[in-house]
């Protein structure tokens, strides 16, 4: 029961201290499940419902909890580089062919690669598109 303990409280600290250092919101949630076994390994609960106790609360602060964190506790954040694109418009500058290989589009004074999600779609050039993502240096682009 003592290395139960011990364990919960090592993995707690160590999730707290990753979430200090990235300040991401990304361990938040596990180290409130540990959190919750410790209690649970205090209380004299056997190891399988301590696994359980941080499955479940885990599962839960994400669930419930990530969307409101994520609204407002970083609704301040400026978006830089490549996540400024996201969502904005581009114009086609050379029609764009997944299957031939092809396609530029301008964005933010620009020009790139381009590419659409679905391979069978082609976009002509001087179509405004809207920029759904990033891969390489390629964007990937919709109507």
């Amino acid at each position: 029961m003592e290395r139960e303990l011990i364990f919960w409280l090592v993995l707690l600290v160590v999730l707290l201290v990753i979430e200090l250092a990235t300040l991401g919101l990304t361990t938040i949630w596990f180290a409130g499940g540990a959190a919750a076994a410790f209690v649970a390994s205090i209380l004299g609960a056997g190891l399988v419902v301590q696994i359980v106790v941080f499955l479940a609360v885990s599962i839960l602060l994400l669930v419930f909890t990530r969307p409101f964190a994520a609204k407002y506790i970083n609704k301040n954040r400026v978006r830089t580089n490549v996540d400024s694109l996201l969502g904005q418009k581009a114009v086609v500058t050379q029609d764009i062919d997944n299957l031939a290989g092809t396609g530029e589009a301008r964005a933010d004074g620009k020009v790139w690669m381009a590419r659409t999600e679905n391979d069978g779609e082609q976009i002509v050039c001087g179509t405004t598109v809207t920029i759904l993502g990033v891969s390489g240096v390629k964007l990937i682009v919709e109507k």
